[in-house]
Parts: structure tokens; sequence; C-alpha cells
């Protein structure tokens, strides 16, 4: 069996007194897209320095396909591609001048480097722009060119620090993409404080808040911890008062939220007590109450739900 592709262990990073990481363990398989979740100063972009070498840890064992970053850092680079959140890009040079150039500072031979600089030119749509300066490109093949730089070797780990900020919505979907076709071949690390973002493209996630891991889970199975009992959303024509007073009667119905939204109708949003499935009772109850209903449906929780739910419950504690 094949180790992780990350193990981190009792890991802690400490900034002249500020403790940024506070001895955490993580591990990610490989072939995972992993979502590195965390407001601004989480310790995100710590954790990442770490794993890709450019910073020593205060404690710790971090290994990387098996190596260790502290004492086999040459043979983790050449297994990583980091793409930093910002792209530090040799804007006078060109795209192809440049991918060229970064495949062999990354070791790669004069006819290796030719092949991998046509396969990530293809892959990451910059063809068309191989020619031109990079400094005149937009933001959005400014970062298909960090992505491509952080792909020219072809690692085994793709690490990404917030790799779609300050792009346009056309641009962002593009880049998100291509990080979703990049996971069916690649160990994907991703940074970011855009919870859309881990949403879209992760498998599994990590929930980082001041220095601390406070969750590590797929995100399906996260949601079904957090929150064992779905709503329940309905669409219900009736008066307000009258949805009030009859919910509230009713002992399998635990919550109910009631908003209108157009005319006589209303979203009710409710969860059920002890787990129990409510949809064929309020087809039931709106028959018995005669009350036209046109939606019914399993409520979701979003990632930004499951991201306050942990944060509020550790302040709490």
């Amino acid at each position: 069996m094949l180790e992780p592709m990350i193990e981190v262990v009792n890991l802690t990073k400490r900034y002249s007194g500020h403790l940024a990481v506070a001895n955490e363990s993580f591990t990610v398989e490989r072939g995972q897209v992993v979502g590195l979740l965390g407001p601004n100063g989480a310790g995100k972009s710590t954790i990442l320095r770490i794993l890709s070498c450019f910073l020593a840890a205060t404690s710790g064992t971090v290994r990387v396909a098996g190596y260790d970053v502290f004492t086999q850092a040459d043979e983790v680079r050449r297994r990583i591609g980091y793409m930093p959140e910002n792209n530090p890009l040799h804007l006078d040079m060109r795209v192809r001048e440049y991918l060229k150039f970064r495949a062999r500072l990354k070791g790669l031979g004069v006819s290796a480097s030719h092949q991998r600089v046509d396969a990530v030119m293809e892959m990451c749509s910059l063809t068309e722009v191989q020619k031109r300066i990079i400094g005149q490109l937009s933001k959005g093949f400014r970062q298909r060119v960090g992505l491509a730089d952080a792909l020219v070797h072809d690692p085994e780990l793709i690490i990404l620090d917030e790799p779609t900020i300050g792009l346009d919505p056309n641009q962002l979907r593009n880049v998100r993409q291509l990080i979703k076709d990049l996971g069916r071949k690649h160990t994907i690390l991703l940074s970011t404080h855009i919870l859309p973002e881990v949403e879209a493209t992760c498998s599994h996630v990590l929930i980082l808040h001041q220095g601390r891991i406070l969750a590590s889970d797929g995100t399906d199975n996260l949601h079904r911890k957090i929150f064992q009992r779905s709503p329940v959303v309905t669409e219900l024509s009736a008066a307000t008062n009258d949805l009030q007073e009859f919910f509230a009667t009713q002992p399998e119905v635990e919550t109910c939220d009631i908003i209108s939204i157009d005319g006589d109708w209303k979203r009710v949003t409710m969860t059920s007590r002890e787990g129990l499935e409510l949809r064929p009772q309020i087809c039931q109850w709106a028959c018995e109450q005669r009350w036209p209903m046109r939606e019914l449906t399993h409520g979701r929780h979003t990632l930004e739900d499951v991201f306050v739910k942990i944060t509020r419950t550790e302040k709490e504690e």
C-alpha cells in the first residue's frame, strides 16, 4: 500500500510568539482534491509554505510522497508544483519562453521541456497567447500561466494558494474547470477562504481556524455529521398565522421557519424530531388543510453553514 501523499504530524509554527499553526496533524491521500479552508490569517499559507519547503516549522514532522520536507527537501520539490497566492511571474518574458525557462530550472532536458511546455500550454489553453509578453496578459491568463508553471514538470502533488482570487466570473469558471480536470490525474491541495470554491472543486475539506484544524473529512460526510437532520422545504398557499399555529402543534416538527415569497405563497422550512421523514406527512397535512402545494424537497446545508457551525461550536466550547 502506498504511503499518503501528505502526512503532517504535530506541526507547530510560531512567528515571534504568535502561534500560526498549533500542533496539528492531518493526512492527504493520493488522488484526492482537498480544500484547505479558512478565513484570512487562519494559517493556510503557512502550512502551504512548509509543505513546499519554503518555510521551516517550529516543530513536528511533515512528509510529502514519503519524503521529509526538512531533511529531503530536494526530493520533495521534485514532486510538487506550487502556485503561490501572489504569482511571481517574469512579466517581461513571453509565455512560451518563460515556461521553457521554468521547465529547465526544474530539471527537464531540452527535448523533455519542449514536450511538456507544449502539453501544459494546451492543457491550460495558452497556445493562442504563447508568443505574447506575460505583462500584457489579463489576470485570468496570468493565472493560467502560473498553473502551467506549477504543472510543467508533471508533479505528483499540486499546491494552489488562492488560485481564483481577483478573477471575473468567466475566468473563475474556466480555472475551476481546469482544477477539476487536473484532479483526475494529480493530488491537489487547494487553499482558499472562498467557501463555494471548495464546494465546487473538492471532494475533501480541511477547515482551519486560528491555527487549528477543526474538521477533516469529505464534504458530504461533514454535512451528515454536522447536520444530522436535513431540512425539508415546501411552498404552500396559506396564511402565515395558520401555518404557524398548525405546525407548532405537530410533535413531529422540531423547527419551522416561514417566509412570504409571492402572493399567498409561503416557503416553509422544517426540521423533524429524531430524524423522521417529514415529506409524506407534509403531503397528508396539505391535503387535510386544503393548502395548495407547489414544491416539496429536501433542503441542503451549504459548506458555509458547516463552517459557521464548526467555528461557532469551537468558540462556545
